[in-house]
């Protein structure tokens, strides 16, 4: 399996979404009826039904015409705009919105021997980061992966909401680059996405590992992505690059 271009790596980036975690039966209005038991001011009486239509609009809608060419608007301000539309305010931080809403949606879960995976770099002394296309801020999702996985040594989490810009967009993994402070070529890539995670990531030399296991997969459609057009190891399960890591090292 090993490529003539692969070298053993000093660090392993990840992407989230699918790749470490999942979310199953996410639900957003569940989650925003768990916000709204921290309501401190409701001048409008609005309801759970007016707040669900109201985030249609600003995340359903202008949010994701936004992501649609490439970019984001972090979900504290989509907050912000949706809930002073609304007229509705809290006794929680934006952080803490993030949160609350968030569990409330989905708990999320680990995807099959992620948790195995990462006790096995670390082990090895490969580094680690996280990558993630996502609405919610770092911090957020550092909470939910040392929730989660809370044996990681992520020496960084880096989401789209933070930089504008979404993979696979070169400038996140440039930076991650700068992070990480090792040549592209002793850093691995590993994501679900052909397009956004392993183009994204062979574009600045980093060696790309197409994650591509069936959990839960009804949540994207899988026609509309396409083989990647980059060198790449595809893999199906976490033990087969842990195996590939062992036979590098032999």
């Amino acid at each position: 399996m090993k490529d003539a271009k692969m070298n053993y790596p000093k660090m392993i980036i990840f992407d989230y979404g699918h790749t470490l975690l999942y979310e199953p039966g996410w639900d957003s209005v569940k989650g925003n009826a768990e916000l709204l038991k921290y309501v401190t001011k409701n001048p409008n009486h609005c309801t759970l039904e007016d707040v669900r239509k109201a985030a249609e609009m600003v995340f359903g809608e202008h949010i994701e015409n936004v992501r649609k060419i490439g970019y984001d608007i972090g979900g504290q301000i989509g907050d912000k705009v949706l809930y002073e539309y609304l007229g509705i305010e809290f006794s929680l931080t934006p952080l803490e919105m993030e949160i609350v809403f968030w569990d409330g949606a989905s708990m999320g879960a680990i995807m099959p021997d992620a948790d195995i995976m990462l006790d096995y770099i670390n082990r090895n002394g490969i580094r680690s980061a996280v990558i993630s296309n996502l609405l919610w801020s770092g911090d957020a999702l550092s909470r939910r992966l040392n929730r989660l996985l809370p044996m990681n040594q992520f020496e960084f989490v880096m989401t789209s909401s933070d930089y504008i810009v979404r993979k696979p967009n070169r400038i996140l993994f440039d930076i991650a680059l700068q992070k990480a402070d090792l040549p592209a070529n002793e850093i691995w890539y590993c994501g679900d996405n052909p397009q956004a995670d392993i183009e994204g990531a062979s574009q600045v030399g980093v060696y790309p590992i197409w994650y591509d296991n069936e959990t839960d997969r009804e949540y994207k459609d899988r026609s509309a992505e396409d083989t990647p057009k980059c060198e790449h190891l595809h893999i199906h399960e976490w033990r087969e690059m842990m195996d590939l890591l062992n036979n590098m090292k032999a």
